[in-house]
């Protein structure tokens, strides 16, 4: 049987309906796929009292969806492109237009229509490699934004015949809503395209056994396409040209989908161009790129050097959360504050600091796991408008939310693993949400006694030094300048 896919919404199935007629109107509750790599953390952390036994977890599908829908343009990557081409005596071509790619005029206008003026970094480079003739398989790593889904529609509509009435291109992608996200692509793009359809084999869309798929592109999650491949019998896999397997670090991060994945492509033809994509390129995600990907082509990131060079990092000595509370309250009375970001390790401490502060007089907005993807998208895009000042958040907001605005981030409690031994990654991405476009920042932590020994390892592991500061004294909390 197909794995679960995750539910859509009313207005997702609507503008399904709406913009695809083949499409069944998904079922509205769908139960959710659950990251498959956290344990359940029980007595562990039972020692900690008033704290939840359980951390706010980040859903790496959610995340990926959630960066979709607040990036309202594309991303100029700071990161240096390296290539690793398959055959390195065959010149390395990139593009500064899109003219240059010799595309058919519908597609070239469906681009422009977009909005993409000129490639993006990581087009210049993909793009000639994918609309390469003969066809040219590739992995490719590509951080949210930066123009990944555009180019991989642009090569899966380069490649459909629309004459001919049976899937040609096939796209995997982790969830539901990943796979809507890049079938709105595929509509605006390809909106000029004669005859060019798509589907979604997703759980919700009921085809009956036998019924002949004439759209040309199928957009799905592994299990319900392993099922239209080989239980249904849907579609003829060997008649695949182009085969896209999108997020492929959330893919290997859900339980099935990887070995799914891997059967899939096991049974499509040779000359079928294979395209992965993935945000990260951790030793896992470059595994099974290699194991499921022959004879690629590989586009990698130059990991991002964070600095903390130009945020001033502080720690108040706290015994508990209403020592930390007070703290924060002396921040507020002797800095002037931007825009603030304070990172809880946990839902319930989240909404007690939020009530709190609202209670004396702060716009505050509190961004949680327990909020759907659609609902955290709005909750940042009120905070980037400034309706509000302070954002309260968890881990699900660690990084890759940019706001110009913040000046301070505030850890009320130390990010930890789950040996509870310091996070070292989530710190540099919690306070790197300050001091960002050049501009200076402030980074407080609020350290309990007992988690000295985090602090120290932090220093230690940074090559920083923390400087300690009195809650209760005000005129050296007034020193501190931006």
């Amino acid at each position: 049987m197909g794995s679960p896919e995750r539910g859509c919404s009313e207005r997702d199935a609507a503008c399904l309906a709406h913009s695809f007629s083949g499409l069944c109107t998904p079922r509205k509750s769908l139960r959710s796929i659950r990251n498959a790599n956290f344990p359940t953390l029980g007595e562990k952390y039972a020692s900690y009292g008033e704290e939840e036994k359980e951390d706010d977890k980040v859903d790496l599908a959610e995340n990926s969806l959630l960066n979709k829908l607040i990036r309202k343009s594309l991303v100029e990557s700071s990161h240096h492109v390296e290539v690793l081409q398959r055959d390195p005596s065959s010149p390395l071509f990139s593009v500064k237009t899109f003219e240059e790619l010799r595309l058919k005029k519908e597609l070239l206008q469906g681009i422009y229509a977009m909005g993409f003026n000129r490639p993006s970094k990581i087009q210049e480079t993909a793009l000639p490699m994918m609309l390469a003739d003969p066809p040219q398989n590739l992995i490719a790593q590509s951080q949210s934004g930066t123009g990944k889904t555009a180019a991989f529609v642009l090569a899966m509509l380069s490649r459909v015949n629309g004459a001919e009435k049976f899937p040609q291109c096939l796209c995997l992608a982790p969830t539901y809503e990943l796979a809507v996200q890049t079938g709105q692509v595929v509509e605006k793009m390809g909106k000029l395209c004669v005859n060019i359809r798509v589907t979604y084999a997703v759980r919700g869309n009921r085809i009956p056994r036998g019924t002949k798929v004439e759209e040309q592109i199928i957009i799905g999650t592994p299990g319900t396409v392993l099922d239209w491949c080989f239980k249904l019998r849907l579609l003829d896999v060997k008649k695949i040209s182009v085969f896209v397997l999108d997020e492929a670090d959330v893919m290997i991060d859900t339980q099935g989908f990887l070995d799914q994945s891997v059967r899939i492509q096991r049974a499509l033809s040779q000359d079928c161009q294979m395209l992965l994509f993935s945000a990260t390129f951790e030793d896992a995600v470059l595994r099974f790129a290699e194991q499921i990907i022959p004879d690629p082509n590989i586009i990698k990131l130059r990991r991002e050097e964070m600095t903390l060079t130009n945020i001033r990092q502080y720690y108040f000595l706290c015994e508990n959360k209403q020592d930390k509370y007070k703290a924060l309250c002396n921040i507020y009375g002797s800095i002037t504050v931007g825009q603030a970001i304070i990172f809880c390790q946990t839902r319930r401490n989240a909404k007690w600091l939020s009530l709190e502060l609202t209670q004396d007089g702060h716009k505050v907005s509190v961004l949680s796991g327990e909020l759907t993807v659609e609902q955290r998208a709005a909750v940042i895009q009120r905070f980037r408008d400034g309706k509000e000042k302070v954002l309260i958040t968890t881990n699900v907001c660690a990084r890759g939310i940019d706001v110009k605005q913040v000046t301070i981030v505030v850890n009320f409690k130390l990010p930890t693993n789950q040996l509870r031994c310091p996070d070292f990654e989530t710190y540099l991405h919690r306070i790197g949400r300050t001091g960002r476009f050049g501009k200076k920042g402030l980074a407080f932590n609020m350290v309990e006694r007992h988690n000295l020994p985090l602090l120290q390892s932090i220093e230690e592991h940074f090559k920083t030094k923390i400087k300690q500061l009195d809650p209760d004294d005000m005129d050296e909390i007034e020193k501190i300048e931006y």
